[in-house]
């Protein structure tokens, strides 16, 4: 810093000692003075806050430990180093002092140019803490700045690869912004639930909405003349339709693959592509799993999926009302559903209405 831009409070009760430090330190230093421990604290703690505080130790009311131990107790003055100067000249003493934080310890009488020497040296010292302090203030806002704009950039990557599949279906509008709310809500509620609060933590409940729009990715491999087919699908469409569940799996598996370390949210979007139309009751596809041998995200994304194509209009059919859906979903407990899922989802219905109601197709 500049002559004259590091301000040195100086704490004593002697006014002949306060103009004697002043005095010297003068020239190089901005000087400020207190005859008194709350004096020194309503200095330190104002707008203009010293560089370095020279604290006499034996002062009537609040002496210096007192002042020192305040300092400290204040997140805006912590920081402040001190040094105490003093008449208490024993080793005892001076070691107390260091001992409870002070960074340096000067007997009177002063010798000016030992103090001079170890006011600069104090100084300098924070000057370089100072620097370092705002080099790594300046590094963790990089990093925060750079791990939020990655996080950008693969939720923007997810949403594109989503779309590429939606593209292919061009009535399934905002599916895609429903259905990863339906999952993010029924995570959340879930959480509460002594049945999945071990594994629906608030970090796997945001991975699993994450993964949510990757879950029909595999319909970009279904040729249009099925995707698209205004009727009912034949037995040879429809096995050629349920393919999309490995494909999708398979594509998110290459993907993956070429991530040098693991990616957690793929792994859940592997399990939802590929296993999101297996029902509780063992009758889905693509293996036929039952129960809770069927990943609990593909149960999250089952139910998810299905309430938003029953409210939604396709190609093949037109849109449910709200409660005929709903009545849908209940009688599906237990057969397609989780069927402690189920109760949770049918308990907080209207929430989910509304998330559907929020994103509904133009």
């Amino acid at each position: 810093m500049e002559p004259l831009s590091q301000t040195i409070l100086i704490v004593d009760d002697s006014a002949e000692n306060l103009n004697v430090l002043s005095e010297l330190l003068h020239p190089a230093y901005r000087v400020r003075a207190a005859n008194s421990g709350e004096k020194a604290l309503r200095i330190a703690g104002g707008p203009s806050r010293p560089d370095l505080v020279l604290l006499d130790v034996m002062m009537p009311g609040m002496d210096g430990y007192a002042v020192f131990t305040r300092l400290r107790a204040d997140p805006a003055t912590a920081d402040i180093p001190v040094i105490f100067v003093t008449a208490m000249d024993s080793v005892d003493a001076e070691l107390h002092g260091l001992g409870v934080g002070a960074v340096d310890y000067i007997t009177k009488p002063i010798v000016p140019d030992i103090l001079l020497a170890r006011v600069q040296n104090q100084l300098e010292l924070k000057q370089a803490r100072d620097r370092l302090r705002n080099q790594n203030e300046w590094l963790e806002a990089e990093v925060r700045r750079r791990m939020r704009e990655n996080d950008l950039i693969q939720l923007v990557s997810i949403r594109a690869l989503a779309h590429l599949a939606e593209t292919r279906d061009s009535e399934t509008g905002n599916h895609i912004l429903r259905t990863q709310g339906y999952v993010s809500l029924l995570g959340s509620l879930l959480g509460r639930h002594p049945r999945f609060s071990g594994v629906l933590n608030e970090r796997h409940v945001e991975l699993l909405a994450r993964s949510a729009p990757l879950h029909d990715i595999g319909k970009v491999g279904i040729p249009d003349a099925i995707l698209q087919k205004p009727g009912r699908l034949d037995a040879g469409e429809w096995e050629i339709m349920k393919t999309h569940a490995k494909l999708g799996t398979d594509a998110i598996a290459l993907a993956e693959r070429d991530a040098e370390t693991p990616v957690e949210f793929l792994a859940l979007a592997k399990e939802i592509a590929h296993w999101h139309h297996e029902k509780w009751d063992g009758s889905g596809y693509p293996d036929g799993l039952a129960g809770a041998d069927i990943p609990l995200s593909a149960r999250m994304m089952a139910l998810a999926d299905v309430f938003d194509a029953l409210i939604s209009r396709r190609v093949y059919k037109a849109a449910l009302p709200f409660e005929t859906a709903k009545a849908m979903i209940a009688e599906g407990r237990g057969r397609h559903f989780d069927p402690d899922m189920t109760d949770v989802f049918l308990e907080h219905y209207d929430d989910f209405r509304a998330i559907a109601e929020r994103h509904r197709d133009a």
